[in-house]
């Protein structure tokens, strides 16, 4: 039975009425997909982070950006020219007119990010077209390695069915290397097609595994970092439309400009400053910056991942240590009292098996997904993104008695005066 949606509401007025009485049903049309995301419950300890490795053995820094730029390293020795990566075109969501600019951007900022505590399962495509090479796979199990030696609130688990996969790795020779952006992976792909691919031989390619750890950093929300406009870096435009529509990239100005001169909104790096040596940067001959004058014989980034990555992912992904939830109980508000980006988590243990609804009272833009504790692990069970909306995020289904359930919910922005508090009835 359907009902009409909850209108965004202030908390206060909600702490008379709608504690009184249980929420109506509600059909709820929001993607499944925007919110499917799994997770395990808190890991009791997260190791050191890795210093930063070297990649590119046997081959120096300065030889190291002209080979990653498809130029040769020496007058006297010519090396194959290698390809790079291109992030898929993703339409912007699409939001009411007439939010506040400063609404938007929190919304940009924050929305391709995975609720912290997700773990993303991967899976190798073994046969047909898409199939890879057992070394292949194996730099890519190294670089989610990498990843997770950082220590942070995100894991990674390898499986072999699809139907669990959230990520999705085929190694099409000849379709360049890709991976969609953040919670992109499960809101545009189907369920059978690929979320990353490496049309290309990383085993053989010189920067080796750095190739997939910077597509991971794609998977993870992180755009190309020489796109920061806080870099402020001006092109020859003409000479980089020239080099990637030359082999081995032979990308049409769409392409080029889509992954290389495009500036990122400002909203999506919340004044970060550039970052140089990021995995998530290109490596640029001399010749194709004109400003900063000091990059104009091009951009070395050191191998591996940066005190800067570090550092941030670390920020958006902290490690979750060994803290136990606040019980969530019908019919009592709990107040989030947290700021844009920050995350709650609340443990439910049903007294009684029957239909709940679970939703957000406030004036606010929020995330809410739901998980079920099964066999220590948390399968992920339902979710609700009602950012840009005028209505509040909300959850209905059945939980047992006798189970435990975790429900996570992130804030993108409070709007107007008071808190934003989470209500089970």
């Amino acid at each position: 039975m359907a009902s009409t949606r909850k209108r965004k509401t202030s908390a206060a007025k909600a702490a008379g009425t709608k504690a009184a009485t249980a929420p109506k049903e509600t059909s709820r049309s929001k993607s499944k997909a925007r919110t499917k995301e799994t997770s395990k419950a808190a890991r009791k300890s997260a190791s050191k982070s890795a210093s930063k490795p070297a990649r590119t053995a046997g081959i120096s820094r300065g030889q190291f950006a002209r080979h990653a730029a498809g130029a040769p390293a020496s007058a006297d020795a010519t090396v194959t020219p290698l390809p790079h990566c291109h992030v898929p075109v993703v339409a912007p969501r699409a939001l009411p007119a007439g939010i506040s600019p400063f609404r938007e951007q929190l919304i940009r900022d924050i929305e391709k990010r995975w609720v912290n505590g997700t773990v993303l399962h991967y899976y190798f495509f073994t046969t047909g077209p898409y199939a890879g090479a057992a070394a292949e796979m194996q730099l890519v199990r190294d670089a989610f390695d990498i990843w997770r030696q950082v220590g942070i609130g995100i894991s990674f688990t390898e499986v072999d069915q699809i139907e669990d996969a959230e990520v999705r790795i085929g190694f099409l020779a000849g379709d360049g290397a890709w991976s969609f952006l953040g919670r992109d992976v499960i809101d545009i792909p189907g369920q059978q097609e690929r979320t990353m691919n490496f049309g290309w031989s990383i085993a053989n390619d010189r920067r080796g595994v750095d190739v997939a750890v910077h597509e991971i950093g794609h998977t993870l929300g992180f755009p190309h970092e020489h796109q920061n406009p806080i870099a402020g870096i001006v092109w020859d435009e003409p000479a980089v439309y020239r080099l990637f529509g030359g082999p081995p990239n032979n990308w049409p100005h769409e392409t080029t400009f889509h992954n290389v001169l495009r500036k990122l909104p400002h909203s999506t790096v919340e004044g970060s400053a550039w970052d140089p040596d990021s995995i998530m940067h290109y490596a640029f001959p001399g010749g194709l910056i004109l400003e900063p004058e000091a990059y104009r014989n091009g951009v070395e980034p050191a191998p591996g991942l940066s005190a800067a990555d570090l550092a941030e992912v670390r920020r958006l992904y902290p490690p979750l240590g060994d803290e136990q939830y606040p019980a969530l109980r019908p019919f009592q508000l709990e107040s989030l009292a947290i700021g844009p980006g920050e995350q709650r988590n609340y443990l439910i243990e049903p007294d009684h098996s029957r239909k709940y609804t679970i939703q957000t009272v406030g004036q606010s833009d929020t995330l809410l997904v739901l998980f079920e504790e099964v066999d220590g692990d948390l399968a992920y069970l339902a979710g609700d993104d009602d950012s840009g909306t005028d209505y509040n995020a909300q959850i209905e289904l059945r939980l047992h008695k006798g189970k435990r359930y975790v429900l996570r919910v992130r804030l993108y922005l409070n709007y107007t005066s008071g808190d934003t508090a989470i209500l089970l009835s």
